[in-house]
């Protein structure tokens, strides 16, 4: 089905420029001292609350409406766009002829940033671009100053998988543009035989060949830094979204980067840093003075600042020519006794990959912020049965092998930062890099079942590695205990909750 706009006026594919244009009038914009634009949007992070699928186009068991609801909020959905100015941006989530499809975004032109940011993320159309031929596999109608009554904080993130078209209500904030196209394309992917993961992936030289490695991680986890962060002369690929498909193949989705900003370093992240202080960057809530100095520590307002910029800014593995993958890296943003890396055989890579460990961040609202999550497959737009993403890993595996492995990007011991230690992004990189190199010395985990290392180069704190030294070093042995015995039954009590999911998985959690 094809949603056809029927606005007061409607622009078509503007360029960059007039949506850089439009965005300059909005009285929520500020221009920056890099000459970029940034956007204090009223809603800060996504609004999982108000999210729901339509009940019959998916066989999703979380929230849900029923098509004759649907039915009601895009009635008044349309009948609102009749009265605004509209803009409509077409593009394509992936670059592969084979792979890639059509998305568009119908934006209402006085929140435009959302839109020059989406442009900025869509691979472009081509020449021969005709509006009124342009049939789109996913569309995404976004009225950011229409509420939704009834709702939570009156605001509506309405899924229809049947016909691809996810409506927007009540919500400035870009994320839910990006996400809203990226959702139904993760339902396209399943029904390909693939699994979309949320993930960035990078390609590194490996004994004179290129290798990819996959980085799974929540919002806000250490996700796109890992996938920029350098080893080797590394080039990221993707940074958010890809699909992974039998035998290892990967296809990349996006052309642009939607980034975190705070605690943005050019010592740590310098890619990253570059291409965000760029004059055609799009920032959204971060901090900026009257002057337009930036402040990418600021938290007054949140701490889930954001950017976009072209993925060409940080020169970029291309995404048509990306390798099998090798190497699944799973994020665990924690702060107890997950050690900087674990290497998992194929049972414990799905369980884990489902188990989905982590700290929430700002990215996810005050919701989930600092609280302790379980997120199947750090994916929350995944909009089907938890069970099918599960048993969908657990095929590919079996179809191509790929070496898995959990990092925290956390602290261990806790968070007292007295007694716990910070596993620091350089830490990370040098374990990145031993994972390809194959020179991490490995041995047996007695309490999880996986393998825990006994050294890293670059890594120079072996209690980084093993957090079981760390707590008997420091006499906490017993909450070690507690806390091993615990785990193990909240996640086999956890994964035991997926109705259909497969036996194997859930055994591997001894």
């Amino acid at each position: 089905m094809v949603y056809e706009v029927r606005a007061a006026s409607v622009e078509w594919n503007p360029t960059a420029e007039r949506l850089r244009e439009l965005t300059e009038k909005m009285p929520n914009r500020q221009v920056t001292e890099f000459g970029n634009v940034v956007v204090k949007a009223r809603v800060d992070s996504r609004s999982a609350r108000s999210t729901y699928v339509v009940d019959d186009s998916t066989n999703a068991t979380k929230q849900t409406i029923t098509r004759e609801e649907y039915d009601r909020v895009a009635a008044g959905q349309d009948a609102y766009i009749s009265g605004q100015h509209m803009v409509v941006v077409d593009g394509y989530i992936g670059s592969d002829p084979s792979f890639r499809t059509k998305a568009r975004l119908i934006m209402e032109a006085a929140n435009a940033n959302v839109a020059g940011m989406q442009q900025q993320l869509y691979y472009p159309v081509g020449p021969n671009y005709d509006p009124a031929t342009w049939q789109p596999d996913t569309t995404v109608v976004y009225t950011p100053n229409l509420t939704a009554p009834g709702y939570p904080d009156d605001r509506l993130i309405a899924v229809d998988l049947r016909d691809n078209i996810t409506r927007v209500l009540n919500s400035d904030y870009f994320g839910e543009s990006k996400k809203g196209g990226l959702r139904m394309w993760n339902n396209i992917v399943y029904n390909r035989g693939g699994l979309a993961l949320h993930a960035g992936c990078k390609v590194m030289p490996r004994d004179g060949d290129p290798t990819s490695i996959l980085i799974v991680g929540l919002s806000g986890t250490g996700k796109t830094t890992t996938t920029f962060t350098t080893q080797l002369d590394s080039k990221p690929a993707q940074d958010d979204f890809v699909a992974l498909m039998p035998s290892g193949k990967v296809y990349t989705t996006e052309n642009g980067c939607f980034a975190k900003t705070f605690g943005l370093d050019p010592r740590y992240e310098p890619a990253i840093y570059y291409a965000t202080t760029k004059p055609d960057a799009y920032l959204e809530n971060v901090s900026v003075s009257e002057d337009g100095t930036v402040d990418f520590f600021d938290t007054y307002y949140t701490k889930n600042g954001r950017t976009t910029w072209p993925f060409s800014y940080v020169d970029p593995w291309p995404g048509n020519e990306v390798p099998p993958a090798e190497f699944l890296l799973i994020l665990n943003k924690n702060e107890n006794i997950v050690p900087g890396v674990a290497r998992l055989d194929r049972e414990h890579a799905a369980a884990y990959f489902m188990l989905g460990e982590t700290t929430g961040t700002s990215a996810g609202g005050k919701d989930e912020e600092g609280r302790f999550l379980r997120v199947p497959g750090t994916n929350p737009f995944f909009p089907r049965h938890m069970a099918d993403m599960g048993n969908r890993m657990l095929e590919l595996l079996d179809n191509h092998e790929l070496r898995v492995f959990v990092l925290n990007t956390g602290r261990v011991g806790g968070t007292d930062e007295a007694t716990s230690k910070k596993v620091t992004i350089p830490y990370s990189s040098a374990i990145v890099q031993a994972i390809v190199e194959d020179t991490i010395e490995w041995v047996p985990d007695a309490d999880f079942g996986y393998e825990v290392a006994a050294s890293v180069p670059g890594v120079d704190d072996v209690e980084i590695l093993q957090p079981r030294l760390l707590y008997a070093r420091q006499g906490r042995q017993h909450e070690y205990d507690a806390m091993v015995a615990r785990l193990k039954k909240e996640r086999k009590e956890y994964l035991s909750g997926f109705a259909g999911l497969d036996d194997a998985i859930v055994k591997s959690i001894g």
